[in-house]
């Protein structure tokens, strides 16, 4: 479904096209119809004659609401700017047409009302005038279309070509993350809170758990209606009412954001690209404040110049806003921005979480947001992971403002050029600029070369100890898995070596090792050996399966190790159980290697104690 709205200078005709067009009176408050003005944004909807039903946003003309007009822009598919033929153009038609410009609202008709006040020499005049408006802006060429909602002239028209303009509008992406600028907020008695707004980038389900931003209010969608009809599911592009469970009108106002938990997170400080307009003439200042209108939000900040003194009328720049207050916004949405009460321009948000404030001046920084403007996939990924890498691909998909699909086929070009190295799969694969790849790589095969020069008779480096220096959390193992299908590293028994790597026992370590073992096999199942062994050599022991120790702390050879399992193995098997006398008296061992021997294999399931006897266990039955 599209949405239409209106624009124009005050008492051209706006709420009386769309009542005309709809049937519906859009102006739903007793003071809007006591000063036949419109205040605030007005609502209905029609069908068309082939069938496709729209939606209707009417915007107020007044100058001291214009804000609540670049409420209602943001969700236009196409804008009605209503000229009327008595007065042709004002001081609001410049400058809503300027707003729909730098909003760059995807369509346009340019409408010519009250045409039955004048005579048609002067329809044609400010036809020719509104030529000459709209041809330095995205609108040139647009259609004009003469009506007037007293005697009908011309409505049958304007909607055929409404109809027309909109079969040639892509409709809104789906990127699966909803968004709804919540302009409106009421409670209906008996069902609680409700919000409207356009939704974008996503579907909305009864049901689905919510969150409004900022803060974070959590709550779950009680029913959806749409042009008065209740509705279970809901698709982008669509006017949309929705119940929520579980908040208070007074928690929620506009300017807030309803959509899906966990991914949209609030910003204080965006980069942007900013267009100024020709009039006012006068430089923008940094550091200057202004009002900065997104969606439907209005927010107070201080604009700050990168890459120049001043700012001149006309001129296209880079900034920086750092807001009053945070809003939810991704990178690519539109703006404008106002002071006081005087338009001065707009443009696309560029970063929505930059890491710090932007030095002025930097040819670098300005080099990046240039990268980001031109809209180039592939260039887009590449700046963002350029600041942010590494990146998780949901966090990516975010930061870029593209939709899922375009991501993953960028991302696929880049890996193949080599660009861009992804570790893990799925949502939150972990991606790499290729030089931040080849740093983290570097450090780990440091670490694990400098732990091999440092313990030569260890059989690696614990893979705990890695994770603790290099910090990547959650992805570690996605990384060291990648660092091994490479061929980098190898991973035996929860340590990491690299491929060339060999324990290296200097002749003097050896000694020691046939010693010890011999001490070990003097008295097997009750080994008392009177000599020392370093840790580091009874780990290699250990490792190379020629001892095994318990958690008591009791070794044992490998042999006699395995030699005493199978006995009480065999017990087990014809008798079911043995206690701890009968396991000493079976191995003529002492009490103190027998509870050490039993313990270990409690540990290793092969048998389980029940009271003072053990019996088979898990890993000990047929």
């Amino acid at each position: 479904m599209f949405v239409i709205g209106t624009a124009g200078h005050v008492d051209h005709g706006k709420s009386t096209l769309v009542h005309a067009l709809t049937g519906i009176d859009p102006d739903r408050l007793a003071q809007e119809k006591a000063r036949e003005m419109t205040i605030e944004l007005g609502f209905a909807w029609f069908t068309l004659p082939g069938g496709m039903e729209v939606s209707v946003i009417d915007v107020p003309g007044h100058e001291h609401f214009i804000k609540n007009m670049l409420a209602g822009v943001s969700g236009m598919d196409l804008a009605l700017l209503v000229v009327a033929a008595n007065e042709s153009i004002k001081p609001q038609t410049r400058e809503h047409l300027a707003i729909l410009d730098l909003m760059e609202v995807p369509q346009a008709i340019m409408v010519i009302t009250q045409c039955d006040l004048v005579d048609p020499d002067q329809v044609t005049l400010v036809g020719m005038e509104i030529e000459d408006l709209i041809r330095p802006t995205r609108f040139t060429g647009a259609p004009i279309v003469p009506v007037s909602a007293v005697t009908g002239q011309g409505l049958d028209e304007l909607k055929a070509v409404i109809e027309k303009v909109l079969k040639t509008t892509r409709p809104r992406r789906d990127i699966g993350k909803p968004r709804l600028p919540i302009d409106r907020v009421f409670t209906i008695s008996g069902s609680g809170t409700v919000v409207t707004g356009t939704l974008v980038d996503g579907s909305f389900a009864v049901g689905q758990e919510v969150a409004v931003l900022p803060p974070a209010l959590n709550s779950r969608i009680k029913s959806l209606q749409a042009h008065k009809s209740k509705l279970e599911t809901i698709g982008p592009g669509n006017r949309v009412a929705v119940n929520l469970v579980g908040l208070s009108l007074a928690e929620i106002k506009r300017g807030q954001v309803l959509t899906t938990p966990g991914w949209l997170m609030p910003s204080d400080l965006i980069d942007a690209k900013l267009q100024l307009l020709a009039e006012p003439a006068r430089p923008l200042q940094h550091n200057t404040e202004v009002s900065l209108n997104t969606g439907s939000a209005e927010v107070s900040a201080r604009v700050r110049v990168l890459e120049k003194k001043e700012a001149l009328p006309g001129e296209t720049t880079w900034v920086q806003f750092i807001l009053d207050e945070p809003l939810a916004v991704v990178n690519g949405d539109h703006y404008v921005i106002r002071s006081p009460n005087e338009t001065l321009g707009g443009g696309t948000i560029l970063d929505t979480h930059p890491q710090q404030r932007h030095r002025r001046f930097r040819p670098e920084i300005i080099a990046d947001l240039q990268a980001r403007s031109e809209g180039k996939v592939e260039k887009t990924l590449l700046t963002i992971l350029k600041s942010k890498s590494p990146l998780e691909l949901d966090k990516l998909v975010a930061e870029s403002g593209l939709n899922q699909e375009s991501v993953l086929a960028g991302l696929e070009s880049l890996q193949q050029q080599g660009a861009v190295v992804s570790a893990g799969e799925g949502k939150n694969a972990l991606l790499f600029l290729e030089s931040a790849w080849q740093q983290i790589v570097e450090n780990i095969l440091v670490l694990v070369r400098d732990y091999h020069r440092q313990f030569p008779v260890r059989p690696g480096i614990p893979k705990a100890e890695i994770n603790n220096k290099i910090k990547l959390g959650k992805h570690f193992q996605d990384v060291l898995q990648k660092l091994i299908s490479e061929g980098l590293i190898l991973e035996e028994s929860a340590c990491i070596h690299l491929p060339d790597f060999r324990v290296k026992i200097l002749p003097a370590q050896q000694v020691q090792i046939d010693a010890y073992l011999k001490q070990l096999n003097l008295n097997p199942y009750s080994p008392a050996p009177d000599i020392p062994i370093h840790p580091d050599l009874l780990n290699l022991l250990i490792f190379r399966g020629d001892v095994t120790k318990t958690s008591a702390g009791v070794v044992f050879s490998a042999t006699a190790f395995n030699e005493m399992v199978a006995k009480i193995t065999n017990h087990l098997k014809k008798n079911g159980k043995i206690t701890v006398a009968e396991t000493r008296d079976l191995l003529g061992s002492s009490r103190k290697y027998v509870l050490a021997l039993l313990e270990q294999m409690d540990e290793m399931k092969l048998t389980k104690r029940v009271g003072d006897e053990r019996v088979s266990g898990e890993n000990n039955k047929d």
